[in-house]
């Protein structure tokens, strides 16, 4: 039986070169590759910096801590995100002391819904946390022009949107700060990984702080500067000194090596993506017009889709959880978009947070929509074996379209 993965890393002889290389070299924890990296994809971006992390999820963690600290945010404070979207968006706000508040989202795009957003705003608001979801671009001009309006800085979760634009200037370039995943599952893979980039320098340090244990700034070429004072410390190496309390989240040059690599091969790698996601959208609303419908967005929109997600028109009583059932056991895989409804987890039921309004949107899409792979490895076969299996699923059930 064919098997239609969700993903599939696309690794070649690169990669697996430079990560025997890193090995061979000796070079296992952080160091040059991590900082090769970390220029070669802030600069792929239109960033000034790049952190390397061990996940999206610390990336998030650590860019989230640094603007707490940076513009002072008091505890208790507010940060706008949408309800439809994945757990570690909303965790590590509840970790650091800040109050996550869900909004809804649109149905045509999976999106954050700007008018939403502007009612949600409160006194106690001060960071607006758009995601880019599957890689599609999110209203970000708009929600530029609220936050200027209010007051409000702006992190860009981009963990599934590695390339996406609008007028060809990349997501993750538009905010004060930004995060992306390199997950075994996304665009481009280290196995595991995160990023957060930035254009304030400020921040930057304050992140590659958090990122090491609250250590002051490693990277001095000066030897003369190697030791440092401070009111209870006289020479001391500062290697061992720690200004903050942080975390050990720091990225491998195993891993750095195979991201400067991959970063390579991003634009190709996405140009396939799209090509899959075109064909399998234009054959499936001309099979299943009105049962199934997919994001819409503007031609200067550049979805870069991390996965294929589909909904199921609300009109036509099909059992999405049946149909699934069907997929896996044609071997297809299917995911729900992430948590479907985040105030409707268990892990959130008992946390601080706020739903601003019903969340209408955000519990069809929990019910109806779900997403496939589109992923580089697919063929046009692949993409038939989908189409076909769909039209049998509904020829099982009796379905009269």
């Amino acid at each position: 039986m064919r098997k239609i993965f969700l993903n599939q890393p696309c690794f070649g002889k690169e990669e697996i070169n430079a990560a025997y290389k890193s090995l061979k070299n000796l070079r296992l924890s952080q160091g040059i590759k991590v900082r090769e990296f970390e220029h070669s994809f802030s600069s792929y971006i239109g960033c000034k910096y790049g952190i390397a992390t061990n996940s999206g999820s610390s990336a998030n963690l650590i860019a989230l801590a640094a603007l707490k600290e940076y513009y002072k945010i008091p505890n208790g404070s507010e940060v706008i995100i949408p309800a439809t979207t994945f757990a570690t968006v909303a965790m590590p706000i509840i970790q650091i002391g800040l109050k996550p508040v869900y909004i809804d989202v649109s149905l045509e795009t999976l999106n954050i819904d700007c008018d939403e957003l502007e009612a949600a705003i409160s006194k106690k608001t001060k960071i607006i946390m758009p995601v880019h979801t599957l890689g599609l671009p999110t209203h970000i001009d708009k929600i530029k022009k609220i936050a200027k309006k209010n007051k409000l800085i702006i992190f860009e979760d981009c963990c599934e949107a590695h390339g996406a634009s609008i007028n060809s200037k990349k997501v993750g370039s538009f905010g004060e700060i930004s995060a992306f995943s390199f997950f075994v599952a996304h665009n481009i893979t280290t196995g595991e990984g995160g990023m957060v980039l930035t254009n304030n320098k400020k921040l930057m340090l304050i992140c590659r702080s958090l990122r090491e244990f609250g250590r002051v700034d490693q990277q001095i070429s000066n030897e003369n500067k190697r030791f440092i004072n401070t009111k209870k410390l006289k020479k001391f190496d500062r290697r061992y000194v720690f200004e903050r309390l942080g975390y050990n989240m720091r990225m491998t040059d195993i891993a750095g090596s195979i991201g400067v690599e991959q970063t390579k091969k991003l634009d190709l790698l996405n140009k396939i993506r799209v090509d899959n996601a075109k064909y399998l959208t234009t054959e499936l609303e001309k099979n299943f017009k009105n049962i199934f419908y997919f994001q819409k967005y503007d031609k200067s929109y550049y979805h870069c889709f991390y996965g294929f997600p589909i909904s199921i028109s609300q009109k036509y009583k099909i059992d999405r959880h049946k149909f699934l059932l069907y997929l896996e056991k044609m071997g297809i895989e299917t995911r729900p978009i992430f948590a479907g409804c985040l105030p409707d987890q268990p892990a959130f039921e008992k946390e601080i947070g706020k739903s601003f309004g019903k969340l209408k949107n955000s519990r069809i899409i929990k019910n109806n929509s779900f997403f496939i792979g589109i992923h580089p490895k697919l063929k046009k076969r692949d993409l038939n074996y989908i189409i076909n299996i769909f039209k049998k699923y509904l020829k099982k059930i009796n379905f009269h379209f």
